[in-house]
């Protein structure tokens, strides 16, 4: 069954895009070798609730449940998830 990833990123202004940036072009070669497929990757977003204002949103759909957990445990990305971690604050939501 397929199962769906989907974060709100808030940027720190005051930290910059550059670790950020960095870790989006390293994860998606690494999200795809997993079966997930970018559906959505924008920055052009209408927010209709005062305090969830987000910067981007991406929207993967993954094959399987499994699918998905294997590819945030796998080692490939354990090695880039400080960048994410220390760069953004990202709300994400697993939707089976």
């Amino acid at each position: 069954m397929e199962c769906y990833f989907i974060v709100d990123t808030y940027i720190d202004e005051r930290k910059g895009r550059g670790l950020y940036d960095d870790y989006i072009r390293k994860v998606k070669p690494i999200i795809e070798s997993f079966g997930g497929e970018y559906l959505v990757r924008t920055e052009k977003i209408t927010s209709l609730h005062p305090k969830r204002n987000p910067q981007r949103v991406i929207m993967i759909r993954f094959p399987s449940r499994q699918a998905l957990d294997a590819c945030f445990a796998s080692e490939e990305y354990q090695k880039i998830m400080n960048e994410r971690m220390s760069s953004v604050d990202a709300r994400a939501l697993i939707v089976e």
